[in-house]
């Protein structure tokens, strides 16, 4: 009998990305710190990172009810944020990573 070939897993039908970037006041606030922890809480996969342009930049994935929550909840962000645009693309899915912060860009 012949081993079983291990099948490649292929992301959930609603599996989305999206690539976020936010305006206003959301530097110097605890933006990324608080983004870490609403992703998280929400499953998400994916990256938050600060801008030199004074904006913050994040990627999100998961269940696409998730992801959606997720953008709408950094409309608002922390309590000393104040967000004045967010504008969504469509993001490459980097896969089951978990959430991180990463460095300024």
């Amino acid at each position: 009998m012949e081993p079983a070939m291990a099948q490649p897993s292929t992301p959930p039908a609603d599996r989305v990305a999206t690539h976020v970037i936010l305006h206003g006041r959301v530097q110097g606030v605890f933006y990324r710190n608080w983004t870490v922890e609403q992703a998280l809480e929400l499953g998400l996969d994916g990256w938050v990172r600060n801008r030199n342009d004074g904006t913050v930049e994040a990627l999100f994935a998961g269940p696409s009810a998730a992801v959606a929550d997720m953008v709408s909840r950094c409309r608002q962000g922390p309590t000393h944020a104040v967000v004045t645009d967010v504008v969504t693309t469509p993001g490459t899915d980097p896969g089951a990573t978990g959430f991180h912060k990463l460095p300024t860009v």
